[in-house]
């Protein structure tokens, strides 16, 4: 009877913090931040379990799955081979999607538009363009990059980079020869035996990136800085600032999207210096990721 009791205990105590959580969320997480821990037991500064799978989808050149926490991002890179334009005939493109449908979070409706997606075309510097030309001038590849969120309980740029940036390491730029007629094609596994002219390229060849860029987004609220926020400490503390550095860990750039927080000097150094230690950890999962499709 007495662990019927406390049993009993337990199960209203778990409901009556739940449905203060429901009705004061704030007012929960400032009672953790009092105590420098967040409700999933991390600490301020530290981000979420994040993984990374190369190869995801067997389709595509060159994809990525990565998680962070829940958050979900699929990248997928498809190579088209396009004619280059005149200002750069030396140059190749890259093309990116960003896909939110309705299954990744209550709060998407189809049609809206996805909001990381410029952000993340922005950092598509670290392709060297000059590497995707094949002909100068009459031949060069187009990078179809998609990226899908799967599941978006927050820092939904920074998964969708990181995906991206490994997709882009996970690519495989497909053999490519000239036909009877001069024109560019893809020699595939059924047709590389038929192939009469000589391959422009002999094989399949990776990308050569530049510096990676690998981001860290974090809540400012009163005298607090939370790293790497889910999608319900987002909705509550809305001042976000997003710091993306390269491997080097200097500075690529900062988003702060509005929010009623300052961001002074002390609290930006205090985000960088948070960023810098993420970029080695993701660096490190980068590339052990690599290493384990090399192996395979």
């Amino acid at each position: 009877m007495v662990g019927s009791a406390n049993g009993a205990t337990d199960l209203s105590s778990e409901m009556e913090v739940d449905a203060f959580r429901r009705l004061f969320p704030l007012r929960f997480h400032e009672r953790h931040l009092l105590e420098s821990v967040r409700p999933d037991a991390r600490s301020l500064g530290k981000a979420r379990e994040t993984s990374l799978a190369l190869g995801a989808v067997a389709s595509a050149d060159g994809s990525a799955l990565a998680k962070i926490g829940c958050t979900t991002m699929l990248a997928a890179i498809k190579m088209e081979v396009m004619t280059p334009s005149k200002e750069a005939p030396d140059e190749g493109c890259v093309a990116i999607d960003f896909h939110m449908p309705p299954i990744c979070s209550p709060i998407v409706r189809p049609g809206r538009p996805a909001e990381a997606a410029p952000v993340v075309s922005k950092h598509s510097g670290m392709i060297d363009l000059k590497e995707l030309s094949l002909v100068s001038g009459k031949a060069a590849w187009m990078a179809y990059l998609d990226i899908y969120c799967l599941d978006a309980d927050g820092a939904l740029f920074d998964a969708a980079l990181l995906a991206a940036a490994a997709a882009f390491s996970h690519l495989q730029i497909p053999v490519v020869s000239l036909n009877d007629d001069g024109r560019i094609v893809v020699v595939s596994k059924e047709n590389g035996e038929k192939a009469k002219n000589k391959p422009v390229n002999e094989e399949k060849r990776k990308l050569k990136l530049r510096s990676i860029p690998f981001a860290l987004t974090c809540i400012l609220h009163k005298n607090y800085i939370l790293a790497d926020p889910t999608a319900e400490e987002e909705s509550i503390m809305d001042t976000l600032i997003t710091i993306v550095l390269d491997t080097s860990c200097q500075l690529v750039s900062l988003y702060k999207p509005g929010g009623p927080a300052l961001a002074y000097e002390s609290v930006l150094q205090d985000c960088i210096a948070l960023s810098r230690q993420r970029v080695k950890e993701l660096q490190k999962i980068l590339n052990e990721a690599i290493l384990d499709m090399d192996v395979d």
